[in-house]
């Protein structure tokens, strides 16, 4: 591709405080550098990609920039050896669409430190599919076990269950062999979530306790809600449980006792997945093409747009409308 060469890009600009974000017609020169130029093939919305499209919450730290925290495609040129032209690869969070352009547009150039081959196991399709939702649902799991978590300890609860975080939490962790218990606030999604691996489907009203301690109820489970809901979770995990922190859906806050931690050892698992290091990136990866790779990926892609569907995804999904994951299709 030549530099000058114009392509569809999702950009998000900021004039005197106020968001506007739209398609423009970009040139490779118009991005920010990298060893990697992508062609891209699809992206994802996460919800961070809604509050950063449409301005409702403080993502990006400078304008313009390219939206869309994920991207997956294959290498169009590389100054790094350790990548080919042809080679299919994925980058998720690493900063995109919050210090640098991110994966809405047909050609990204990224630093290649970021990128992550495909493993063999996952399309380009797939990978996105699952892109930072998934890669953040695994790396909950992955760090339940270092701190040995195992399914005799109990179900894994897992909150705000229909998201795309959620839903395909509910998948990898009885791919993994645990008993998923799903709590969600929308019932006419109950029969999705068994079709998806979910044994029981609870209400809200399940973890409405403002208790220090509960009988033990879960394992453990991964929280993508906060507030109140992880609080709850937390005084009903069983002994030795980790609860995975991942969302603030409902909240940022956190009003709770030191109770299931100095009389259960229950843990609280911060998952931080934008920063997570190039080892362990790879290692979940391996994991999601693998053995925990989900079983209802087309079930839990629920919406596929191009760029032109942006902005009435991110209302649905700031409404709290969305359901399952919606890819985007460059």
């Amino acid at each position: 591709m030549n530099t000058t060469d114009r392509f569809d890009a999702f950009r998000i600009d900021n004039t005197d405080g106020v968001t506007t974000a739209g398609i423009s017609h970009l040139a490779l020169d118009d991005l920010g550098p990298g060893e990697l130029v992508i062609r891209t093939a699809y992206s994802s919305v996460n919800f961070k990609d809604a509050l950063a499209g449409t301005g409702e919450g403080k993502i990006l730290r400078r304008f313009p920039l390219v939206g869309g925290i994920d991207v997956a495609g294959t290498v169009e040129s590389s100054t790094d050896p350790g990548f080919q032209q042809g080679d299919r690869v994925l980058v998720t969070g690493c900063g995109l669409s919050e210090t640098r352009d991110g994966g809405y547009a047909q050609f990204a150039r990224l630093e290649s430190r970021w990128a992550i081959p495909v493993p063999d196991g996952l399309s380009l399709r797939e990978s996105m599919i699952l892109g930072t939702a998934g890669f953040t649902a695994a790396l909950a799991l992955y760090r339940m076990l270092d701190n040995r978590q195992t399914p005799t300890l109990g179900p894994l609860c897992v909150t705000g269950a229909t998201g795309g975080v959620g839903s395909l939490a509910v998948d990898i962790f009885s791919r993994a062999g645990f008993e998923v218990h799903a709590v969600s606030g929308k019932p006419e999604h109950r029969d999705y979530l068994r079709e998806i691996g979910a044994s029981q489907v609870l209400g809200r009203d399940a973890l409405a306790t403002s208790r220090p301690l509960e009988s033990a109820r879960f394992g453990g489970g991964l929280d993508n809600v906060g507030g109140p809901m992880l609080a709850s979770l937390l005084a009903q995990t069983a002994p030795y449980g980790n609860v995975a922190s991942a969302g603030l859906a409902a909240s940022s806050e956190l009003d709770a006792t030191v109770m299931p931690f100095i009389i259960r050892g229950v843990s609280l698992l911060g998952i931080a997945s934008a920063g997570t290091e190039r080892s362990i990136r790879e290692a979940v990866w391996q994991r999601l093409a693998g053995d925990w790779k989900p079983l209802h990926l087309d079930r839990i892609c629920t919406r596929e747009v191009g760029l032109d569907g942006l902005q009435d995804v991110f209302q649905v999904m700031l409404s709290g409308g969305s359901v399952g994951r919606t890819l985007v299709r460059l």
